[in-house]
């Protein structure tokens, strides 16, 4: 299950609220090991994603931006040319 978060930290954009709340609720789903809670632990279950997404969004916001991806290498038969 947890291989379905996807990273969120890159440089090509910043990840989306959508993005964030995903892999928080991907989280719980894999810690509480429900994919849907009872009712009588809905309301935990949800302020777990809640928590999660805000400590999540907080991390991305103070992580030091990454590099760009170095250019992909020109293609053997340019340099071989």
């Amino acid at each position: 299950m947890c291989r379905s978060i996807k990273t969120l930290h890159r440089s090509e954009a910043p990840p989306t609220e959508e993005e964030i709340h995903a892999a928080a609720l991907q989280f719980v789903r894999k810690v509480s090991g429900y994919r849907a809670p009872a009712r009588r632990n809905e309301t935990a279950f949800e302020a777990a994603v809640d928590d999660i997404s805000a400590a999540s969004r907080r991390l991305l916001e103070t992580l030091a931006p990454r590099a760009p991806r170095p250019a992909a290498p020109p293609d053997i038969a340019e340099r071989v040319g």
